[in-house]
């Protein structure tokens, strides 16, 4: 595996594979690289004949400075995983070589940014639109990869490749979770012990709602849902909503949607964790 550390190097590498017609897989990341990343990389590896993997702590989609400060940075041993996985290239930036002057550019991603996390990070799906176009035009992949656990940025990326025009497939591929069912995330690694036993109660009881919504309504689930989470030690719902997994847009009854999907945030302690659920179509 090779490590790029300039967009010229990357483009002209990524120029070389497409020129002896190969296939490109792009795999952004923010580093601090688990078994999620690994199973995004080794889909990318079977899928195509070159795999390009971003690693970059993208400041401007951070609206918490405290945030981007503690997000954790372990470029060594995300080295050593890229490697075992597979990938060709690791591409590990500064933050001058892909922002050399501030990205100014505000993009029209309509409603899907606009609930959820788009409500509760002013300004967040914007600097994620700008790091991954970025991404996009210098690698310009023939597939790139991202988890559903982040299922609303999904969302805003396809919105983002529309509005842009770039020529690629999204592959959505599903969460990653620890034995215990915690959605595998960076972020994990800041929780004390007590908080990490207490953290797959999310995933827990989202899957209780399921059987909980076969005689229930939309907002009965909700209620639910939060009531079960608030109720434990150390943890607080930020929000859970249950919406269109297309649109992202709330819905208020189950027959509004052929995707209904629960996305819920949560403070475990000061650590804010993500996860999601796919309900049953109901006619």
């Amino acid at each position: 595996m090779e490590i790029i550390r300039t967009v010229d190097e990357l483009r002209r590498r990524v120029a070389d594979a497409k020129a002896q017609g190969r296939t490109v897989g792009l795999v952004p990341t923010m580093g601090a690289l688990h078994a999620g990343h690994v199973s995004l990389i080794e889909k990318a590896r079977g899928d195509n004949d070159i795999v390009v993997v971003s690693v970059f702590v993208n400041p401007t989609q951070f609206n918490n400075p405290e945030d981007l400060k503690t997000y954790p940075r372990t470029e060594e041993a995300d080295v050593e995983k890229l490697i075992a996985a597979g990938a060709d290239f690791a591409f590990i930036p500064s933050v001058e070589e892909v922002y050399p002057e501030p990205d100014t550019r505000i993009f029209d991603l309509g409603p899907v940014a606009e609930v959820m996390e788009g409500a509760m990070r002013p300004g967040h799906f914007n600097g994620v639109a700008q790091i991954v176009s970025k991404l996009f035009d210098m690698v310009r992949p023939t597939r790139a990869y991202f988890g559903e656990k982040d299922f609303q940025q999904i969302a805003v990326i396809r919105r983002m490749v529309e509005i842009e025009g770039f020529d690629l497939e999204i592959v959505a591929c599903p969460i990653k979770r620890e034995t215990d069912g915690l959605a595998m995330s960076s972020r994990n690694v800041r929780l004390t012990p007590e908080q990490r036993l207490i953290a797959p109660a999310i995933h827990r009881t989202l899957e209780g709602s399921l059987s909980w919504s076969a005689d229930h309504t939309v907002e009965q689930t909700k209620r639910y849902v939060i009531d079960e989470l608030n109720s434990l030690p150390q943890l607080e719902v930020e929000y859970y909503e249950i919406v269109d997994g297309k649109t992202m847009q709330p819905i208020s009854d189950w027959a509004e949607t052929t995707e209904p999907v629960g996305c819920v945030t949560v403070y475990c302690g000061n650590v804010r964790l993500i996860d999601n659920i796919k309900y049953p179509v109901r006619r």
